[in-house]
């Protein structure tokens, strides 16, 4: 690192002195002899190649659209993007909760990959130097940035016999993102990998702006299209006046795809996510006081137990206030109180994440007398560490 240090006495006319100082980052060594023994090196290059030369004549045309057909992995090896791509089996979990409702079994899947705690992007993806994790090691780790998670929801898609590519583009509400597209009987859908929710192309309410590129396991595909806003684009990606591909057709790949033949899944520990969820709601509990330093807390266990049985039918996707004896306890409480809250459901990261999402919502704020809270937290658990955390706080003010 240069750095320039100036004299406080001296006047900006004055020269400062520079220093150099070296930030130990690490290391690695291999033998260039090894890399040459490997009969696929020489070809594997000239892909390499081709695909440098291929994303600069892609941005020449284009420069604001986005492309990546190259990135590094975890060992620091160069390779091509499409080497991500490959059926891989999503948690037996999953699959056994609905049998024989294909479409819930998709919503589901996509639903655990959006649990799974994303990485800021911390790099540009035009400096070349992405780094890119298996679908394994990202749930082993329970962390992946945007394109890991549209990998693994891809891949996942590909071993349930769906069509599908991940997407590159940018989002209304997120930025830059990546999507998985899908392949139906007469159109495409376009699935969030961060919110586990899908749309339809021309739905305007998906917040997709516009598509830039798409790849699988065979090929990158960078879209040519004047106008490369969602709803004005053909996915007809075999059209060269609509996309222009990396490699011909008669390609053939002579690198395997890293990777792993299927992902081992580890079971969660019911203690420890028990252990969690009496920690968060004590936590949550004494910051509520605080929070409100002036007023006293005054907490309402009728409401607090009934939020409970309520939250985890939340999570798959029952939450209608039908005829369960808490529910209809609940809607009593309604017909006394003026509740004001909601459930807040987040992918599990750390302590510090729940307790400002519980403060931005303000409920703790209220300053009507006689207030009263009600608290209720629930975790539902997935394979390999993977938590959903619901988190529900109402304030009750007694009608007059």
């Amino acid at each position: 690192m240069m750095i320039e240090k100036h004299e406080v006495h001296c006047l900006k006319s004055c020269s400062g002195h520079s220093y150099v100082r070296k930030n130990w980052l690490g290391s690695i060594i291999f033998p260039f002899s090894a890399l040459l023994q490997q009969s696929e090196f020489s070809d594997q290059i000239d892909v390499l190649q081709r695909a440098q030369i291929f994303k600069k004549n892609c941005k020449a045309m284009f420069p604001n659209r986005r492309i990546i057909t190259t990135v590094f992995n975890d060992e620091g090896k160069q390779i091509l993007v499409t080497r991500y791509i490959k059926a891989l089996n999503p948690p037996r979990q999953l699959l056994d909760m609905l049998l024989h409702d294909s479409s819930a079994t998709l919503d589901i899947i996509s639903r655990f990959v959006s649990l799974i705690p994303f990485m800021p992007d911390t790099l540009d993806e035009n400096d070349g130097f992405d780094i890119w994790l298996t679908s394994e090691r990202c749930i082993s780790l329970a962390i992946g940035n945007k394109e890991e998670h549209a990998i693994l929801l891809c891949n996942f898609f590909l071993y349930l016999g769906k069509k599908a590519f991940v997407l590159l583009g940018t989002s209304v509400l997120e930025g830059p993102v990546a999507y998985v597209l899908t392949q139906e009987t007469d159109e495409y859908l376009l699935w969030n990998p961060s919110t586990g929710q899908h749309h339809k192309q021309f739905d305007p309410f998906c917040p997709l702006q516009s598509v830039d590129c798409l790849f699988d396991d065979r090929n990158v595909w960078f879209n040519i299209q004047q106008n490369n806003i969602r709803m004005a684009v053909h996915f007809d990606y075999s059209k060269e006046s609509f996309w222009k591909q990396l490699l011909p057709n008669n390609f053939q790949e002579t690198a395997q795809s890293i990777q792993p033949e299927e992902i081992t899944y580890t079971d969660t520990n019911k203690s420890m996510v028990e252990d969690l969820k009496n920690r968060i709601e004590r936590t949550l509990k004494c910051k509520m006081m605080e929070w409100r330093p002036q007023q006293p807390t005054r907490w309402n266990r009728q409401c607090s137990s009934s939020l409970r049985q309520i939250l985890p039918k939340l999570e798959v996707g029952i939450g209608s206030f039908a005829s369960d004896e808490k529910e209809s306890e609940f809607e009593r409480l309604l017909q006394l109180y003026w509740v004001v809250g909601f459930p807040i459901q987040m992918p599990y990261t750390d302590l510090q994440s729940v307790i400002d999402a519980v403060y931005q919502t303000g409920i703790h704020s209220s300053e009507f007398p006689q207030t009263e809270f009600a608290l209720a937290v629930y975790i539902h658990s997935y394979p390999s560490n993977i938590l959903s955390v619901w988190v529900y706080l109402a304030s009750l003010t007694q009608y007059k």
